[in-house]
């Protein structure tokens, strides 16, 4: 509690100092480089100097100079994200891009499916000294606007003029979790072509996934309350690569491709005793699980071929891309039952098998023509065929008659697109509009003849719209409205039916689109030793899909359906400062309140909560870099109509410092939570047809030692042509944890 008070006077200190800062920082005269902002005064032989901007805004993205930045010589991509405005990332590593966990991710301007479907678990692995900048696109165009999900996270590895030659770079790091993890890259040229190398290797052991779950849960028409307590763990390997390949034909036409996947295989393990009480707290009946998931594996595979021809017309381009996206999940999982008293249940145990496919080919073009100075049309238009399959059993040991559960389902999803988008620059203004028309045609086959097929048909217009004022070299203004579509995946759609003691899950296959609409306004201030945003934004929706929950039998029955309301009120916060030439300190929050409301059920969810990530760095003599940090919840985030989750707190620590000529060698020492064994978080159910708190302890003390190591002089980068495909639509897809 202590840690947490004196934590709350640093940020309230830190505000202030902020806003006096900023009153100051007006009256500073400035030297602003639009392309890459350094700031440099001389007044009488005096020269102030500043730190680089790592910061910086256009029309339709805010980028986060990653190289500008001395710790991404040995952080990973994930740790480098709670330093971007408009990202944050909770203490089980789930990351959200303004304020939602809807989102994809691309890679150089491209979609990459293995990284938006498992974005911690590669992006962990990934070391950010291969990344040049990292991009949130809060504003997609016409041109992928309906398959957004109202911000993109752009991941820009690192770029430059070629020669020939070879480059790389080597990532090691070790825990007392006993958990290894090494990366690399390499990079080679041959004339005109360009090869480059990704590969990451993650081991997670017992020690570094244990997790510990307390649960008590009261069904309210009966009065029945339900206790368990559950320790487990997921010990396995993750392995993700990336071939990129471009061939430059001429000055006028390239060529590029690229093909990669990400796979694991974990044994999720874990089990612990459950009991019920009647309303008088008397024991009804109680029993042991124990569970394991021997065969769970998953595997994506995505790969991509972009021709791009540009004319004599500076800027004029015309981009043809085909893109194909494979995952395939399996999944057996076995539950025992032991020391089983009252007879709850006729069986001792069951076993889940599920094998889920999605299959996608994506075919798009896109066409650029600047009109006049300061004018730009885009066009383009694209097609999608995407694939969905499943198979899940169900079967139960050792009972009279032992029901069983086995459902085949196949759902088809064809996408027609065309978009327009226009683009304005007149002074210190600029704009874009774009309006985008979709055709969609979903269908549902059941290959074992226990449903009925069905089709679906829809028409959506997306229309979006953006205005940027600079107002003097230090301060800009914008205002953006965006339209999204998301679409259910598979895991959403599919009808199988499994069960244990205490709940029942399906998906639903009569799911259809939905529709989110988000107003933005962000104001950002740049000076010597200040970088300030600000962006208020308001986001709704009808018809999004959310969660059902009903107990019958003192049993919940979960589904999924196209009744959800929100409507969020929020503010992002960045702010980076410099008080003194060795110490930068760095604030990034997203404050919010939202409203869920299920109007069938009558009921809503409104709460107000705040997600904060911050740093003190301080250069220390003999080139050591000291960084102490902070990340938590305040408040209460409402995830659906039902509950909440409570606020949380982490802290960190490190040191590092770099060797070699060019500061080749990095190393970097690194505590989490030293004085801490568990990070805790709560969630509360407190309106439905139960109610209850689930407390989750994950494992917090952490000490790793991480090593880097940069080799080579090439300066080149595989080239990406301008425009490519990206893919956004998909919620419930095949992915971890969904």
């Amino acid at each position: 509690m202590k840690t947490k008070k004196h934590f709350k006077r640093f940020l309230i200190l830190m505000t202030m100092l902020s806003v006096a800062t900023f009153g100051m920082a007006q009256t500073d005269s400035t030297t602003v480089n639009n392309d890459s902002i350094t700031w440099d005064q001389e007044l009488e032989g005096v020269t102030v100097k500043a730190q680089r901007q790592l910061i910086k805004q256009d029309i339709d993205r805010i980028g986060y100079d990653v190289q500008a930045d001395e710790e991404s010589k040995t952080l990973t991509v994930l740790d480098l994200l709670r330093k971007v405005p408009m990202v944050t990332v909770d203490g089980e590593e789930n990351i959200k891009v303004k304020g939602n966990s809807n989102f994809k991710i691309y890679k150089n301007g491209h979609l990459d499916p293995s990284l938006s479907k498992n974005a911690k678990e590669i992006l962990k692995s990934m070391p950010a000294s291969m990344v040049k900048r990292i991009e949130v696109i809060t504003d997609p165009g016409a041109r992928e606007d309906a398959e957004g999900v109202n911000a993109i996270l752009n991941i820009v590895m690192m770029d430059g003029r070629s020669f020939n030659g070879v480059t790389g770079g080597v990532n090691l790091s070790y825990s007392t979790t006993k958990a290894p993890s090494i990366s690399g890259n390499i990079t080679t040229q041959f004339g005109k072509a360009i090869v480059s190398i990704d590969a990451g290797y993650n081991k997670m052991t017992e020690k570094s996934s244990e997790s510990i779950r307390d649960t008590e849960r009261t069904y309210l028409e009966s009065g029945r309350t339900l206790k368990s307590h559950t320790e487990g763990s997921n010990p396995g390997d993750i392995f993700y690569t990336d071939l990129s390949a471009s061939y430059d034909i001429d000055t006028l036409n390239l060529i590029s491709a690229s093909f990669g996947g990400y796979f694991y295989k974990i044994n999720v393990q874990g089990g612990g005793p459950t009991a019920m009480y009647d309303a008088n707290q008397q024991p009804l009946y109680s029993y042991n699980e124990h569970y394991w998931m021997p065969g769970y594996k998953h595997h994506s595979w995505n790969g991509r071929l972009d021709y791009e021809h540009k004319t004599k017309r500076e800027g004029e381009k015309l981009t043809l891309s085909y893109m194909l996206a494979l995952t395939r999940q399996r999944t057996e999982q076995e539950s025992n039952f032991t020391e089983i008293v009252g007879n709850p249940f006729s069986y001792t145990g069951y076993l889940i098998n599920s094998k889920e496919n999605f299959t996608e080919h994506t075919f798009q073009a896109d066409y650029i023509r600047p009109l006049w100075k300061g004018h730009k049309l885009e066009v383009g238009g694209k097609y999608i065929n995407r694939q969905n399959s499943s198979h899940s059993t169900q079967s139960f040991n050792q009972s009279p008659q032992p029901p069983s559960f086995d459902t085949e389902f196949e759902h088809t999803t064809q996408v027609a697109a065309i978009y327009t988008d226009y683009h304005l620059t007149l002074g210190k203004w600029s704009a874009r509009a774009g309006l985008r028309y979709e055709y969609s045609y979903m269908k549902a086959h059941y290959p074992d003849g226990k449903s009925t097929d069905f089709s679906d048909r829809l028409n959506d217009w997306v229309p979006q719209a953006s205005i940027k004022y600079q107002i003097n070299d230090a301060n800009s203004l914008k205002l953006n409205y965006t339209t999204s579509i998301s679409r259910p995946g598979i895991s959403y759609l599919n009808p199988a039916v499994t069960e244990s003691p205490e709940g029942v899950n399906f998906g639903n296959d009569h799911l259809t689109s939905s529709h989110q609409q988000s107003l933005t306004l962000l104001y950002m201030y740049v000076s010597p030793r200040l970088t300030l945003q600000l962006a208020p934004m308001y986001r709704f929706y009808n018809g999004g899909i959310g969660d059902i929950h009903f107990v019958k039998d003192n049993k919940i029955y979960s589904t999924i359906d196209n009744i959800e309301r929100l409507r969020r009120y929020e503010v992002e916060t960045y702010l980076q400062w410099k008080p003194f030439d060795k110490t930068t300190i760095v604030f990034n929050g997203n404050f919010r309140h939202d409203s869920y409301k299920n109007p069938s059920l009558q009921l809503e969810n409104s709460v107000w909560s705040g997600f904060y990530y911050a740093s003190l760095t301080q250069k220390l003599p003999w080139k050591l870099r000291l960084t102490i940090s902070s990340y938590g919840q305040i408040g209460h985030e409402a995830y659906n109509v039902y509950g909440y989750s409570r606020s949380y707190f982490s802290y960190s620590a490190a040191l590092q410092r770099s060797f070699l000529k060019e500061d080749r060698l990095t190393l970097r020492l690194y505590a989490n939570m030293p004085f801490n064994k568990y990070y805790h978080n709560e969630s509360v159910t407190n309106q439905g047809d139960y109610t209850g708190v689930s407390k989750h302890d994950y494992l917090g003390r952490r000490f790793q030692i991480s090593l880097s190591y940069r080799f080579g002089k090439l300066k080149a980068s595989v080239k990406k042509t301008e425009t490519t495909i990206e893919n956004s639509d998909v919620v419930g897809g095949i992915s971890k944890g969904q």
